[in-house]
C-alpha cells in the first residue's frame, strides 16, 4: 500500500491509503466470515485495544517501501501505541475497489449472495471521527445495497452509525443487517478513564434507540469486561437494563484478553488509573492471556441472568463465538487487508 499525507484535524493526521483490495475472505483471515476495514488505526484510543500491533506492522511495511519524509516523520515522531490513534490511514478508494470486487459474475459477489456473512469493523472502528469527514464506510454500504441475500454485521462504538440509518434500512429491505454496538459501562466518568476518546455512553444509547426505531437489529457487545473495573453487579445490571430499554435485541459478553499487543497498551494505563489492581492483574493474567475459567463462567452466568430479568436475549441468533474478535486473527486480517501484496 502507498500512503500520502491527506489532512490534519486537531492532533490527528490523516493519510490517503491506496487500497488494492478491501473484501477479505474467510480463507485469507481464518475468521469464519468475510470482512472489511475502511481505516487503519482508530482515534478512539481505548485502553484495552489490541490492534496497535497490526497498525505498527502496516506502517513499518509502508515506510520501508516508501521512504518519503512527508510520510515517515508524522509516523515516527510518536510512539507506536500513540501513532495508532493519532495517525489514521483512510482507504478513500475503498468503494471503487469494492465495486470491482463485487462485479456480477465475480466469486466474491456470489459468496455474499449465498448469504455468507460480511462483518465491517473487525480491526478498526468504521465510524471513528474520520468517517464524519471522509464517509468511506457509507460509500461501502452504498455499494453493498445491490447485493441480494447479504448477511451484514457492523461492529462499532460510535453513534455516527445512526447517520446512515437510511442506507442500512435500504439494505435491510432485502437482506439481513445487524449492528453490534460496543458498550462496556453506562458510567460516564469511568468510561472516560478507559475509553478517553470514545463517544459517551449516553450518545451510544441514543444511537441504539434511533437504529431500533428504524427497524435495524442491534445487539450490544459488552466487550471486554474489565475485571475489577467494569464487572460490578450493579454496573452490569444498569448497563443491561439501559440497553434493553433503548431497544437492543441481545447482549454478548466476554472478559478482557491480554495477548501481547493488548498487554503492552493496557497494563501501563491500569497502573496509572487503577494502581490498586496491578498486583491482582499480575496474578489473574500471569499464566496466559485469559482470566480464569471460573471468572469467565461466573461472568456469563450473571449477565445471562441479568438479561433474563429485563427480558432481553443473551447471545444472538447465531453462535456468538463466530463473532468474537480474537486478537491474533484480527491482527492477521488487518495485515492482509491493508498492506500491499
Amino acid at each position: 500500500m502507498r500512503v500520502f499525507p491527506l489532512a490534519k484535524q486537531a492532533d490527528l493526521v490523516y493519510f490517503d491509503g491506496e487500497a488494492k483490495t478491501v473484501l477479505n475472505s474467510p480463507t485469507a483471515t481464518g475468521m469464519g466470515f468475510w470482512s472489511i476495514n475502511p481505516y487503519i488505526g482508530c482515534a478512539f484510543a481505548c485502553a484495552y485495544c489490541y490492534a496497535p500491533y497490526a497498525h505498527r506492522y502496516v506502517v513499518e511495511r509502508t515506510l520501508a517501501a516508501q521512504p518519503n519524509e512527508d510520510v515517515r516523520e508524522p509516523f515516527t515522531e510518536l510512539p507506536p501505541q500513540t501513532a495508532f490513534s493519532r495517525r489514521i490511514i483512510v482507504k478513500r478508494n475503498a468503494a471503487e475497489v469494492l465495486r470491482q470486487e463485487l462485479a456480477h459474475g465475480r466469486a466474491k459477489r456470489a459468496a455474499l449472495e449465498r448469504g455468507e456473512e460480511l462483518v465491517i469493523g473487525t480491526a478498526t472502528d468504521p465510524y471513528q471521527p474520520a468517517e464524519r469527514r471522509f464517509r468511506v464506510t457509507r460509500s461501502l454500504l452504498e455499494e453493498l445495497t445491490s447485493v441480494r441475500s447479504l448477511s451484514l454485521c457492523i461492529v462499532t462504538k460510535s453513534p455516527l452509525i445512526a447517520r446512515d440509518v437510511d442506507v442500512l434500512a435500504h439494505i435491510a429491505g432485502h437482506a439481513s443487517v445487524t449492528v453490534h454496538l460496543s458498550l462496556i459501562t453506562v458510567d460516564r466518568a469511568l468510561a472516560r478513564r478507559i475509553e478517553p476518546r470514545a463517544p459517551t455512553p449516553e450518545s451510544r444509547l441514543r444511537a441504539l434507540r434511533r437504529l431500533s426505531d428504524a427497524g435495524i437489529e442491534v445487539g450490544i457487545n459488552i466487550m471486554p469486561v474489565l475485571p475489577g473495573i467494569t464487572d460490578s453487579p450493579l454496573g452490569i445490571e444498569a448497563l443491561v437494563r439501559a440497553v434493553a430499554d433503548a431497544g437492543a435485541k441481545y447482549v454478548h459478553t466476554c472478559a478482557l484478553r491480554l495477548q501481547a499487543a493488548a498487554r503492552e497498551r493496557y497494563l501501563p494505563i491500569l497502573a496509572a488509573e487503577f494502581p490498586e489492581l496491578r498486583d491482582k492483574y499480575a496474578k489473574a493474567y500471569g499464566k496466559g492471556s485469559s482470566v480464569g475459567d471460573n471468572y469467565q463462567k461466573g461472568l456469563k452466568q450473571f449477565v445471562r441472568q441479568a438479561c433474563e430479568r429485563v427480558g432481553i436475549h443473551y447471545g444472538s441468533r447465531e453462535d456468538d463465538t463466530r463473532r468474537a474478535e480474537e486478537p491474533r486473527k484480527a491482527a492477521q486480517q488487518l495485515e492482509l487487508d491493508l498492506t500491499a501484496r
